[in-house]
This record gives C-alpha cells, sequence and structure tokens, in this order.
C-alpha cells in the first residue's frame, strides 16, 4: 500500500491537472465582469487579477527553466566531456520523471489561494531592495537548516524507503530530477522556499520583484545542482576557498545520489560542514570534473551518421525535446510555432556547421553513438549542395577514423547512390581507413526479404533496379518466386538478369506499366508511388518498402509496412529516444546492420553494390546477438 501523502492529488488527471490552474484564471475572469460589481471591489478584484496573472507567468518561466536546463544538459555536442555521470538516461526514467513539473502546479495553485485568503498581499509596490536583504536572511538563517533537517530525516529507513527513494532512482540527474518527488516532499518544500518570501511581505517588504526574482533564483541552484554538468571552474575556489561552502557544484550533489549518506543541503554546503555530513572528496571530484572536461572522453565503437529529416521531426531532438523524443516522432500541433524558429536554424547549420553528436547508448561494454549531418532532407535533392554534404560526411568518417571509431554506419540518404555510391567514393577517396564505413542496405535486404511469407510465388518491384531492388530481385529469383521489375531501362534489368543463375533468371520479368501488377498482391515499394499508382493493386495487397520518405497509406483494403527496422537487445542500456518514427528501441535496419557489422568485428567495409551471397550471413547474425525483427505484416484474421 502507498504511504500517504506519497501520490500526487490529481494524478489521475494526467495531462489534464493544468486545467485546475485554468479555474483560478476562469473564476477572476468571472467576477470581473460581474455586472453587480462595485468600483471598489472591481479594482481589488483587478489587482487579485495581475497577481494571478503573475503567478502564471512566473509558472512559465519556470517551466521554461527547468526545459532549457534539460535541453543543455543533453546537448551532447556541447557537453559530452562535462557530464559527470556518463550513463545515458533511459526510456525507465524519462517515463518516471514525466510528470515533473507537479510541483510547479501545487505551488501556482496555494499561491492562488493565499491571495484569496489575503487579499491585501496585492498591494505592494514592484521593488523594494529591503524585501531582497531580509529574503537572504531568512533563506540563510531558516529555509537552508529547515531543509538539511528535513532532507536528513528523509535519508531515514521509513521515510527513504517510503518516500525519498523515488527522487533516488532517477539514474542519471538532470534537471526534470529535480521535480521528481512525492506529493509530502513538495509540500515542505514549499515551505521552505516559502518562508523568505512570506517572511518578507509579513514585515512589509514584500514586493513583485522579490516574488520572481527568490523563486526563479531558488529554480536556478535547484536545476544546476541537478544538471549532471559541471560548469563551475575549480579555479573560483582555489582563490576564494571559503566560497565553496556558499554554493554547491553539480559535482556536489551528484555525490549525494551516487553515496546517499554524504551532502545533504540545500544550496550552502556550509550546513553540511556544520552537521559534519560534508563528503570529503566533493572539492576534489569537483576539480576533476573540472579537469577532465577540458579532455576527450571514450571513444565509441560504432557510429550511426544519420540527418536531419524535415524541420517537424527536428524538434523530436533529444535535446529540444526530452520527452517527444523517448516516443515515436508524428507531428505535433503545438510544435507549428516553434517552426520558423527551426528554419532560421536550418539557415544557420547551411551557413556554418558540422556533423555534432546527438545521442548514445551502450550495448554490452561497446559505446554506440548516434552523430547528425547538418543537413535536412530535402536539401539532398538539391544538385548544388550534394558536394558539402559529402564533405560532411567524410569529414565525419575522418574524424572517426582519427578517433579509433570501428564501424561507422551511413543512414538512408547518406549513402544515396546518385550522392556518393552508397559510400563508395569515400572508401576509394581513402584506401587506408581503420574505420570500416558501411551502408547496412545487406541488412535492410534481409529484413524486406524475411518479411514476405514462404507461400509467396510472386512479387511486384519498384525501384527496381536499385541497389536494393536489385538485391532483392536476385535473392528472390534464386528461391523461384517470380519478380515483376517496374522498370523503363531494359539495358539495366537485362544487367541484373544476367546475374541471376542460368535456371533462375527466367523468374525476373521486365514491366514498364503498374497494370501488370494487378493481380499481385504483393508489393515491395523502392520508388515512392502515387495513391493513384496504389489503385492497381489488388484488394488484399501488402505494400513492403524501402522508399524514404514512406508513401501515403492510401487504400483502406490493404495494408502498409513500415520502414525496415530491427528492435536492439534486450541488454541495451541508456537508451533514451526514439529513431524517428520507429518505437521504443527499434532502429532503422541500416543502423542495425552497422550494429551487427561492429559486434562481428567484420574487417571489411560494406558499401557499393550488396553482396546477395551474404544476405543470409549478415541476417543470422543480427539474431545471435539478439536484434529481433519487427513485423509489420498483419496477423491473419
Amino acid at each position: 500500500m502507498v504511504a500517504p501523502l506519497y501520490a500526487w492529488p490529481w494524478e489521475f488527471l494526467g495531462s489534464y491537472k493544468y486545467a485546475l490552474y485554468a479555474i483560478f484564471l476562469a473564476k477572476d475572469m468571472y467576477t470581473r465582469f460581474q455586472e453587480d460589481t462595485i468600483k471598489d471591489s472591481w479594482i481589488l478584484h483587478t489587482i487579485k487579477d495581475s497577481w494571478i496573472l503573475h503567478i502564471f507567468i512566473l509558472s512559465m518561466l519556470r517551466l521554461i527553466m527547468y526545459q532549457s536546463w534539460t535541453s543543455y544538459s543533453n546537448m551532447l555536442f556541447l557537453t559530452r566531456n562535462s557530464r559527470i555521470i556518463k550513463k545515458g538516461v533511459d526510456f525507465k526514467q524519462i517515463d518516471k520523471e514525466w510528470h515533473w513539473d507537479n510541483f510547479i502546479l501545487l505551488q501556482a495553485m496555494v499561491a492562488c489561494l493565499v491571495l484569496y485568503m489575503f487579499p491585501t498581499i496585492g498591494k505592494n509596490p514592484l521593488w523594494n531592495k529591503n524585501g531582497i536583504i531580509t529574503a537572504i536572511l531568512l533563506h540563510i538563517a531558516i529555509s537552508e537548516p529547515v531543509f538539511y533537517s528535513i532532507h536528513k530525516c528523509f535519508h531515514g529507513d521509513y521515510l527513504f524507503s517510503h518516500y525519498h527513494s523515488l527522487h533516488h532512482s532517477s539514474a542519471v540527474p538532470q534537471a526534470y530530477t529535480a521535480g521528481h518527488a512525492t506529493f509530502l516532499e513538495h509540500l515542505l518544500l514549499m515551505m521552505v522556499i516559502g518562508i523568505p518570501i512570506l517572511g518578507s511581505f509579513l514585515i512589509g517588504y514584500g514586493s513583485l520583484s522579490l516574488i520572481y526574482g527568490y523563486v526563479l533564483a531558488f529554480d536556478l541552484l535547484r536545476c544546476l545542482s541537478h544538471s549532471n554538468v559541471e560548469i563551475i571552474p575549480h579555479q573560483i575556489f582555489e582563490a576564494i576557498p571559503f566560497l565553496r561552502y556558499l554554493i554547491l557544484t553539480p559535482t556536489y550533489h551528484s555525490l549525494h545520489h551516487a553515496e546517499i549518506g554524504t551532502n545533504y543541503c540545500l544550496f550552502m554546503p556550509l550546513f553540511d560542514a556544520l552537521g559534519n555530513t560534508l563528503n570529503r572528496k566533493s572539492w576534489k571530484m569537483h576539480k576533476k570534473n573540472c579537469l577532465n572536461s577540458a579532455k576527450n572522453g571514450r571513444v565509441p565503437d560504432f557510429v550511426f551518421l544519420a540527418h536531419v529529416v524535415d524541420l517537424s521531426s527536428a524538434l523530436h531532438a533529444p535535446f529540444v525535446n526530452r520527452s517527444a523524443a523517448s516516443i515515436p516522432y508524428y507531428t505535433r500541433f503545438y510544435t507549428m510555432p516553434f517552426l520558423p524558429v527551426t528554419f532560421l536554424v536550418m539557415l544557420a547549420m547551411w551557413a556554418r556547421s558540422r556533423t555534432f553528436f546527438i545521442s548514445f547508448y551502450n550495448l554490452r561494454g561497446r559505446l554506440h553513438q548516434t552523430w547528425a549531418v547538418p543537413r535536412f532532407g530535402f536539401q539532398y535533392f538539391l544538385p548544388f549542395a550534394a558536394k558539402g554534404i559529402n564533405k560532411h560526411i567524410e569529414d565525419a568518417i575522418l574524424r572517426a577514423n582519427r578517433l579509433g571509431v570501428k564501424v561507422i554506419s551511413l543512414a538512408a540518404l547518406n549513402k544515396n547512390e546518385a550522392l556518393n555510391g552508397g559510400g563508395t567514393l569515400f572508401v576509394n577517396k581513402h584506401p587506408n581507413l581503420k574505420v570500416r564505413v558501411v551502408h547496412g542496405n545487406t541488412l535492410t535486404a534481409a529484413v524486406i526479404l524475411n518479411e514476405i511469407p514462404d507461400q509467396v510465388s510472386e512479387v511486384f518491384l519498384t525501384g527496381a533496379t536499385s541497389k536494393l531492388g536489385r538485391a532483392i530481385a536476385l535473392y528472390l529469383c534464386r528461391k523461384k518466386v517470380r519478380v515483376l521489375m517496374l522498370t523503363l531501362s531494359t539495358e539495366r534489368f537485362k544487367n541484373i538478369q544476367k546475374e541471376a543463375p542460368s535456371d533462375c533468371s527466367r523468374f525476373l520479368v521486365q514491366v514498364t506499366k503498374y497494370h501488370a501488377a494487378q493481380n499481385c498482391k504483393t508489393w515491395i515499394v523502392g520508388k515512392w508511388i502515387t495513391p493513384r499508382e496504389q489503385m492497381f493493386a489488388p484488394s488484399g495487397t501488402h505494400f513492403h518498402q524501402f522508399v524514404v520518405p514512406p508513401i501515403l497509406q492510401f487504400r483502406r483494403d490493404c495494408t502498409y509496412g513500415d520502414l525496415a527496422a530491427m528492435k536492439l537487445p534486450d541488454d541495451v542500456q541508456g537508451l533514451g529516444s526514439c529513431e524517428y518514427t520507429m518505437e521504443r528501441g527499434v532502429v532503422h535496419a541500416c543502423h542495425a546492420g552497422g550494429v551487427v557489422h561492429a559486434l562481428e568485428g567484420w574487417a571489411h567495409h560494406e558499401v557499393g553494390a550488396i553482396d546477395v551471397d551474404r544476405i543470409d550471413l549478415v541476417w543470422k547474425a543480427a539474431i545471435k546477438h539478439g536484434l529481433k525483427p519487427v513485423s509489420t505484416i498483419p496477423a491473419a484474421s
């Protein structure tokens, strides 16, 4: 049974909890416009309305602050070497911290109630320097020791196991973690933050700037302590030694999470020193972390070189919105206002940028990272942009080679045949590369082929003479499956047909029109097809696809597969973001192909044309290492 005051009262409301604050706004709006409100009362309510509006604005500023700190912590291209705990934030932690902002709503609601109970509080100036001084003194004299005592009590056996363990269950502290605690703990924290504010008002020194300043400063320090990124230089404490007792560092609080019997203070380590609970490693660890931030961290074993898809999906990056990145991408209406900003960022990246580090996870002792080429999908189809894109890809490969990365796998558009020959451009230009360059298309072909039921005797293939189309056609004809290859180029068709075994070439059939597949219920789509072209498929057709972007799901009487993908092994660690539209833990087959290449320790590059003879070998290796197929075939009814 859950302990008293453990759960939040509005937990059952989920995201609808924000309607609670709207009740106060609606009540005031109704009161303001009542016809029988007398002038004096109207003025009083106007004052109260303005304060409630300030509470709303302050709440929004607080949300922005916590979001900004979390975004900064996840900007790995800036913070990778300054991170204190090197683990990744996984889906489990993200789900636990989903409603981290409950405490902001709680404090806003309580503040509104206080205004109704004590309406004269609204009659205060914009600024009062005496109030600022009073608040600081009350914070040091009361809030700090009260929090220290409460926090230490919550590390007792009963309170820790029934309450505070929830906060410590987050393996990697982030700004959101500061808000991740039980209802009882935040009731007490509200008292701690309220003492300096109410004390200043009761003395007569209250002001609007006091509330904004104190609350935001309080949040700033809470975010700093939980950021997991050391940004306070150790030289400051060496120059002014006593300063280390007045302000905690991210390292200081991380030690509390690592060794829970020390470093209990709110913001001032002085109280740990007075209470004999100061971790003696705090200053040494702080200096070590600061010095390490100037050094490169661990070299990844594997890198997946991705690219941005479009403006909307760019807002799906972990450092933009950690929560959104943890679920499959879809267009969210509330992100629409941010698209102009994303467009400006895209222009800035186009003008001056380089490949950057997005995310990472660990798999069986190996570090896997995702880097992104700073280009959006549409730019890959601009002829004048090809040279610059290839330069970015080449620089990323050479950087990986210098670092000692073992395998680098290219995402869909980064290995475009017309762009760089599926990676052959870089391998031929740099024959002495130690890093293995992998396009991953062998596993992509294997995933598509293993989705096709054994009883299928005929398939219709668009994009038939592409790299993947060729491999799929040659593989299926060896299985005695008739392949209707849609292509207008007889020469390219003949070249592929010549590669087939002599007794299998008859199973490859060139077709030039879609109506040739009007009786075929298995379509493999490698070239984008319009809804009109889909109409040639008979009812009950399943569309397998390896085309980017995926085709529109126009036919209700047909089924559509997703892009080729595989689920990472169950023992993956620190994975907390989804790869575009893929489900949690699922990655594109070209990403998975690089993972298999790294796990197997293969010494060859995988670029250019697909070796059909290796399709089964790569598939078996993937299954052996625990990668799982993600079936897109609907179950039989």
